[in-house]
């Protein structure tokens, strides 16, 4: 791994993690590619914390409109 240089990730907790995943899975022909993204996510940070962070992203969105 030599001379490759290590992409960072975006910060967790900003969905930008999350569009990366969706779109990976649409790309990849899912039917729903949010629910892949989800499932991802409980299964790589706990359902505790996953919906901890969707809560978050929900109290966003709800601020932009």
């Amino acid at each position: 791994m030599e001379g490759m240089a290590a992409k960072r990730k975006p910060k967790l907790g900003t969905g930008k993690r999350f569009k990366a995943v969706e779109a990976s899975a649409r790309k990849s022909g899912a039917r729903n590619p949010k629910a892949v993204a989800a499932a991802v996510g409980r299964k790589k940070y706990g359902a505790k914390k996953m919906a901890k962070m969707a809560a978050a992203g929900r109290r966003r969105t709800a601020k932009k409109h």
